[in-house]
């Protein structure tokens, strides 16, 4: 057992060791089972919420995914996010000739045959995605967009030793430090709050010596909040909207609008054409959305169609209708998900797959129809003053 690899705290009356790891190596995995047969703890934390802890006892739920309801909850960038960060962690795996996740599921294997109580640690990771999402604007939701789709390069050297240099606190900080350089909000949420719900489950985990199985770099977050009295509720939903931000939902769609009925009020046929320019404008702007993504022509049609109108409601979106077209005329097979982790590490193969596509489709129609909003407003002012 490689003891710098554990950190071990008093916490009053309860001994804490934090097992830092890297998810895709084999020696995270063997210490792992070295540090529960030496130490034998009465209870293990592992960094997993319930829904990827099924995940991992169930492998084949992919298969269950309905597209439409993920479509239909908002969740398609959450999905796409999840699946380009699982390929990611997949293909460093295979080129170590290890297994993803290995060191979570020795410890929930060590945790059965020991009858040991096993803590899902870990924030629902729907909840951090939505965070995340929730707290950028549309420019920088594509900044993210097109930073998780050129990951295929990223890992192209890494090597064992550099997967073992990673459980370095200090090298896994400076890393992480890039990150919030380019997405200050994506290392707050993914991170830092996440350091906060970590230890606060962690110290309350039962018994007097408690194991926790972490990815290293959450160590020193989780070592500088764990004595700390932290109230998690907050962090563990997504923040509701305020009246002010509810009621600025409806401030574009009722400017757009006025700015139509003033057209028509002073001159019918500027009226027409302020009509037939926004139409054009903003259903071409999602159209190509949709076409960039390679869907299908009728998707393409629904979202130049349903673009204009959608933009006079805060609760429609063009990517939705289109992601749903997408969905019913490239419907995806079992092999689709059979192979999303793979087809996921390149935009190619995410336009490859057809369940990545639809995903794909409702994001990137949604954010064209967005710039589409502004650049056809902006040409409904200047047909007012022509």
């Amino acid at each position: 057992m490689n003891e710098s690899h554990v950190t071990r705290l008093k916490i009053n009356d309860k001994e804490i060791l934090l097992l830092g790891t890297a998810h895709v190596s084999k020696e995270s995995a063997e210490e792992v089972r070295e540090v529960i047969e030496n130490e034998k703890p009465d209870s293990i934390c592992i960094e997993l919420d319930a829904q990827r802890y099924e995940s991992m006892k169930n492998p084949k739920k992919w298969e269950d995914t309905d597209l439409v309801e993920v479509i239909r909850k908002k969740q398609a960038f959450l999905l796409l996010a999840n699946l380009i960060l699982s390929s990611y962690q997949k293909r460093m795996a295979e080129k170590l000739d290890s297994e993803v996740g290995k060191e979570m599921s020795t410890a929930m294997q060590m945790a059965e045959e020991n009858s040991i109580p096993l803590i899902l640690a870990d924030r629902n990771i729907q909840t951090t995605f939505r965070r995340i999402w929730a707290k950028h604007s549309p420019k920088e939701k594509a900044k993210i967009i097109l930073a998780l789709t050129q990951t295929e390069d990223a890992e192209e050297e890494i090597t064992a030793e550099d997967i073992e240099a990673l459980k370095n606190a200090d090298a896994l900080e400076a890393a992480l430090s890039e990150i919030s350089k380019e997405f200050p909000i994506v290392y707050e949420v993914l991170v830092q709050e996440r350091n906060q719900v970590l230890a606060h489950n962690i110290k309350n985990a039962p018994g007097p010596k408690v194991l926790a199985v972490l990815g290293a770099a959450h160590v020193p977050g989780i070592v500088e909040e764990i004595e700390k009295d932290t109230d998690i509720t907050e962090l563990e939903n997504v923040p509701e909207k305020s009246n002010a931000s509810k009621a600025r939902k409806w401030i574009l769609p009722a400017i757009i609008v006025s700015l139509l009925v003033i057209s028509f009020v002073r001159n019918f046929q500027t009226g027409v054409d302020s009509l037939k320019s926004w139409v054009i404008v903003k259903g071409c702007f999602a159209a190509a959305g949709a076409a960039i993504c390679l869907a299908h022509p009728l998707s393409i049609l629904t979202a130049f169609v349903t673009a204009p109108f959608t933009a006079f409601s805060p609760f429609l979106a063009a990517g939705f209708f289109a992601g749903i077209v997408e969905a019913h005329f490239h419907k995806p097979k079992v092999s689709d998900f059979n192979s999303l982790t793979e087809d996921a590490s390149s935009f190619k193969g995410i336009i490859k797959n057809r369940v990545s596509r639809v995903l794909l489709v409702v994001i990137v129609t949604n954010l064209f129809s967005s710039i589409g909003t502004f650049v056809g407003g902006i040409d409904l002012i200047k047909n007012l003053f022509h």
